[in-house]
C-alpha cells in the first residue's frame, strides 16, 4: 500500500472512493442500484474471509470493518468479540449476486464491467489485509485466489440466456477451496439448519438460563404449550381455532429481544411448526430501497430467505416514519402483510422496538393490527442483573473481576440504572464496558514481565479506573479506590 499507514479514515476514504468510482462506470441505473445495495455487505463478508487468513483480530480490524459502508448505507457497529467470532466462522469467498448481472451485461454490450469489478475487488481486499500494517503471504495468496475465481468466470463463454452455474476449478489451491464457495453459490439454501436440531427441553433450558426476563420466559413457555396442544388436536382431527404466531417485542435496546427470537425460532422448529427454524434479522435499511418499485423486490428477497423460519424486524416503527413526500416504508409493509397472508404456515414475523413507538407502528395500519395481537414486553435489567451479566461475560471469556473491581462495577451499574434515560443500553452497555475493561487490562499487562495465567485473567479496579478516566478524565469516579 505504498508504505502508507492504514488508518480507519484511510480505509473509509479509499473504500468509498472505489465504490463511487465504480458506480459511475455502470451506465445502467438498475445495475448501478443493485451494485450500491449489495456492495457493502459483499465487501464486509470478503474482509472477514481475508482476515481469517491473517494474524489475530485487533481493534484496528473492528474499526476498519465498521468503516466499510458507502453512500447513504448504514454503518455497521460490530464489537470486538462479535468480529472475532465472525472471522473465525467466515465462509469461503463467493462472487456477489450482482456479478452475474455484470457478466451477462458485458456479454451483450461488449463492455468490461466485470473485469473492472475484479480489479476493484483485488484492490479493496488488499486494503483490508493491510489494516494491521502488514500483509501476510497467506492473505496475499488468498486475495489472488479470490481474483482468480472472478476472472475465471469472466473467461468462460457464457450464453446470456443460459442458467448461471458458477465456476468450479478442478484442482483448487490449498488451503482455500473455491469449489466449495462455487457450489454454495450455485446451490439453493438448505432445507434444514446446519446444526443438529436441539430438543424442546434443551432450548427451554437455554431460555431459563437467560438473566432476568421472567415475564417473557413465562409468556414464551405458555405460547409453546399452546402451539404443542394445537398440533396434538390437529393430529387427532379436532378443530383448532385460528391463531396468529406473529409477535411484537417491545422494550429498550439490549434487553435480549434478538436472543429470545432466535430461541423461539428453534423452538417452533423443534415442535414442528416451522420447517427450518432459521432467524433472519433485518431493519428498515434491509427492506426499503430508494426508488419506486425497488422496495417490493428488496423486501420480497428478505422474506424469501425467512420462509420456514422467523423474520425479525428490529426498529420496525421506522417503516412507517414518513420522510418527505415519499414513503417507501409503507410499500415494504404492504409486501410484508401480503406474505404473512400467503405463507401463514411457514413464516412467522416478529417486529421489535421501543414500546411507545411500536404501539404507534401497529396502530398505523389495520392489517398490522389484525396480524399482530400478541405482545411481549422486555423490561430493563436492574442493577443486580447487570452485574450478573458482566460476571457471566467475564466467565465465558475466561476473565475474572477482582473483588474491589466488582464492588466498584456494582456501584457504577447501579447509578447507570437509577439515572437511565432513552439512551440506556442494558446488556449492550455491559458488553461495551467489558470490552473496554479488556482493552485497558491489555495495556497494563503488555508492560508486565512474565505475567501469570491469573494475571492474564484478572480485571482489576485499576483497569476500571482507566476506563472511567478515558470516558471522563475529570470525573471523581475515575480516581483510584
Amino acid at each position: 500500500m505504498n508504505n502508507e499507514k492504514i488508518t480507519t479514515e484511510l480505509v473509509s476514504k479509499k473504500y468509498k472512493a472505489g465504490i463511487r468510482a465504480y458506480g459511475k462506470l455502470l451506465g445502467d441505473p438498475t445495475l448501478r442500484l443493485n451494485f450500491t445495495q449489495e456492495a457493502d455487505a459483499f465487501f464486509r463478508r470478503s474482509a472477514l474471509c481475508v482476515w481469517q487468513h491473517g494474524g489475530p483480530v485487533t481493534q484496528r480490524h473492528v474499526d476498519a470493518y465498521n468503516a466499510i459502508h458507502s453512500g447513504d448505507n448504514q454503518a455497521p457497529s460490530i464489537l470486538f468479540f462479535e468480529l472475532s467470532a465472525a472471522v473465525a466462522s467466515a465462509p469461503d469467498f463467493t462472487p456477489p449476486g450482482f456479478f452475474h448481472e455484470l457478466l451477462l451485461r458485458d456479454r451483450t454490450t461488449g463492455r468490461n464491467c466485470a473485469e473492472k469489478f475484479a480489479e476493484l475487488c483485488s484492490i479493496l481486499l488488499l486494503l483490508f489485509a493491510a489494516v494491521d500494517d502488514q500483509v501476510d503471504e497467506s492473505e496475499t495468496a488468498y486475495v489472488d485466489l479470490c481474483t482468480q475465481v472472478l476472472k475465471a468466470q469472466i473467461d468462460r463463454k457464457i450464453d446470456p440466456i443460459a442458467p448461471y452455474t458458477p465456476f468450479s476449478p478442478s484442482e483448487p489451491p490449498v488451503p482455500v477451496q473455491p469449489q466449495t464457495a462455487a457450489a454454495t453459490a450455485a446451490a439453493p439454501a438448505p432445507d434444514t439448519p446446519a446444526e443438529p436440531t436441539e430438543s424442546v427441553e434443551d432450548l427451554l433450558a437455554q431460555l431459563d438460563a437467560l438473566c432476568g426476563l421472567d415475564a417473557v420466559k413465562k409468556e414464551v413457555r405458555s405460547l409453546i404449550n399452546l402451539v404443542k396442544v394445537r398440533k396434538m388436536r390437529e393430529e387427532h382431527g379436532l378443530a383448532v381455532p385460528p391463531m396468529s404466531l406473529h409477535l411484537v417485542f417491545m422494550g429498550n435496546p439490549g434487553t435480549g429481544k434478538t436472543t429470545v427470537a432466535r430461541l423461539l425460532a428453534k423452538l417452533y422448529h423443534a415442535i414442528g411448526v416451522l420447517g427450518t427454524g432459521q432467524l433472519v434479522e433485518t431493519d428498515r435499511s434491509g427492506l426499503v430501497a430508494g426508488f419506486v418499485g425497488q422496495t417490493a423486490l428488496k423486501t420480497q428477497e428478505v422474506i424469501d430467505k425467512a420462509l420456514g423460519g422467523i423474520l425479525f424486524i428490529d426498529e420496525a416503527y421506522a417503516l412507517t416514519n414518513k420522510e418527505g413526500g415519499t414513503d417507501f416504508g409503507q410499500e415494504a409493509v404492504e409486501v410484508l402483510l401480503k406474505n404473512m397472508e400467503d405463507h401463514r404456515d411457514d413464516l412467522v414475523v416478529i417486529v421489535a422496538g421501543y414500546t411507545n413507538l411500536m404501539q404507534q407502528f401497529i396502530h398505523s395500519n389495520p392489517g398490522l393490527e389484525s396480524r399482530f395481537n400478541k405482545y411481549l414486553y422486555f423490561e430493563d435489567y436492574n442493577a443486580q442483573q447487570l452485574l450478573l451479566i458482566l460476571e457471566s461475560t467475564c466467565k465465558k471469556n475466561c476473565y475474572q473481576l477482582a473483588e474491589d473491581a466488582k464492588e466498584k462495577a456494582a456501584q457504577l451499574l447501579s447509578e447507570a440504572y437509577e439515572t437511565r434515560d432513552v439512551n440506556f443500553g442494558n446488556a449492550r452497555d455491559v458488553r461495551n464496558l467489558f470490552e473496554k475493561l479488556v482493552a485497558r487490562q491489555s495495556d497494563r499487562i503488555a508492560n508486565a514481565e512474565h505475567p501469570s495465567k491469573e494475571d492474564l485473567m484478572l480485571l482489576t479496579v485499576a483497569d476500571l479506573n482507566a476506563v472511567l478516566a478515558e470516558e471522563d478524565p475529570d470525573s471523581e469516579k475515575a480516581s483510584t479506590t
